[in-house]
């Protein structure tokens, strides 16, 4: 394996820790601490994307001065005792300040997705992207799985084993990569191209809004769509909730695959994407398994290629010395949309109903679907179709 190999799948082992529980926490917190109110379930969320929001700007900015497999070495190991800890404890006030804790150190685990980006070629980067957006769906599938495998039969607790399994193997692989002599780790590949000082701020901030609103959108139907398949599902196993939770990961390789006979590049598509992920989102809001089945599949399919986009579109205006200050920018937007999403969801679904979430992403998605059209699109061919001034 190179050293993009081994990078590629220590992100997978950290998508799988983080996504263990993302589709069960109300019923994790039933079955753990008897919490069955929606709204503690939001806020718990919340909290974790409020951390996640802190931690990646922050090792990003430690990166600058310590290489990112050295930081992982600790933040995983630390993370790994912390998680051991969750699994052990029986307070409810203990485990939300360690699990929060945790999910500080563990976020550092994204300093790798702007490294792959930092030791390859420019060219390559779309198929990249698409691949490391592959792997964290296919983590999200297989920790869903787990996950769901793990409430119905073994034991909620249990869980937290998995996770820090998860962060020892990184913390082990960073370590690793460091002391082996076969893996250059401190390579990075630098185009022909004159290199931009840094990426202009009114580009960050729009990027940063529209995938705001967009991920607020997505993540409005995660936390509580296991509960509402098995409102109308004749079948409540939560290894299904799971697996059907997961169909967009499926889904997302299958797109890899097809960007990659085709040889896509570059971020044009991202229109077509909104359109399709407003007919996925609209499916999905009709409580019928055939219809939700199908909503998934096609909603998985717009959510890969938007955000997939997107992320292109970040990384062609940036250069490989700021991306990880770049890429933490709108990590932050990102997670702020879902900060607020998951304030929110609870209270929504408390108030309105199991289907209210599906309907709210619907606005946002027509919402980032108008934005990106008149700040991007509409402005960019306004210049374009500019009369140039005669020279003399």
């Amino acid at each position: 394996m190179n050293l993009k190999s081994f990078l590629i799948t220590m992100t997978f082992i950290a998508v799988v820790s983080d996504y263990l529980l993302h589709p069960f926490y109300p019923q994790f917190f039933e079955l753990r601490f008897g919490m069955t109110n929606p709204k503690n379930v939001g806020y718990y969320f919340a909290a974790i994307c409020f951390m996640v929001m802190i931690a990646f700007p922050f090792w990003a900015y430690v990166s600058k001065r310590v290489a990112e497999l050295k930081i992982l070495i600790y933040t995983q190991a630390i993370a790994g005792v912390l998680a051991l800890y969750c699994y052990w404890t029986e307070s409810y006030i203990n485990f939300w300040i360690v699990s929060l804790v945790m999910v500080l150190f563990k976020g550092s685990y994204l300093l790798v997705y702007p490294y792959i980006l930092k030791i390859i070629k420019k060219e390559e980067h779309t198929s990249t992207i698409g691949l490391l957006s592959v792997v964290v769906h296919l983590g999200g599938i297989l920790g869903a799985v787990i996950g769901g495998f793990t409430v119905d039969f073994i034991n909620p607790s249990s869980i937290f084993l998995v996770m820090a399994l998860g962060d020892f193997l990184q913390m082990s692989v960073s370590a690793y990569l460091l002391k082996s002599k076969k893996y250059n780790t401190d390579v990075v590949v630098i185009t022909g191209e004159v290199e931009k000082s840094s990426t202009p701020n009114s580009f960050i901030i729009k990027i940063g809004l529209l995938t705001l609103i967009l991920y607020f959108s997505d993540f409005l139907i995660r936390p509580f769509f296991s509960l509402y398949w098995e409102s109308f599902s004749s079948n409540d196993s939560k290894l299904i909730s799971g697996t059907i939770y997961a169909i967009p990961g499926f889904v997302a390789l299958i797109a890899l695959w097809i960007n990659n006979k085709r040889n896509t590049s570059g971020y044009e598509g991202i229109i077509k994407a909104l359109l399709i992920g407003l007919v996925g989102l609209s499916l999905q809001g009709i409580p019928s398994e055939s219809m939700v089945i199908i909503g998934r599949i096609i909603y998985g399919w717009a959510i890969f290629q938007g955000m997939v986009k997107f992320d292109v579109f970040l990384f062609e205006m940036s250069s490989p010395e700021s991306y990880s200050i770049d890429y933490s920018k709108i990590h932050f937007f990102q997670n702020f949309g879902v900060l607020l999403a998951s304030l929110n969801i609870g209270l929504v679904v408390d108030n309105f109903g199991l289907q209210m979430p599906f309907i709210l992403a619907l606005s946002g998605f027509i919402i980032t679907l108008l934005l990106y059209f008149f700040v991007f699109k509409f402005s960019s061919n306004l210049k374009r179709n500019q009369p140039k001034l005669k020279q003399s």
